[in-house]
């Protein structure tokens, strides 16, 4: 079953599984880059697949990367 998400779903979703916030208000489709703030104050732009699926939870300082093969 396809999960709709809304921005409070993801606000959610971000709250109960990283230290990071949500600081986009708007959500409006799973290519939008949202903007996060990390647990050390930076902010940063991943998509929600990305962050939801890719474990990519923090800031490229907290988190580099990964190198592409």
């Amino acid at each position: 079953m396809n999960k709709r998400w809304t921005i409070s779903k993801i606000k959610e979703f971000v709250e109960k599984n990283s230290k990071s916030k949500l600081l986009t208000t708007e959500y409006h489709g799973f290519s939008q880059n949202l903007l996060f703030k990390c647990e050390c104050g930076n902010n940063f732009e991943k998509t929600f697949t990305k962050f939801k699926n890719k474990n990519q939870r923090k800031c490229d300082s907290c988190q580099p990367p990964k190198e592409s093969r």
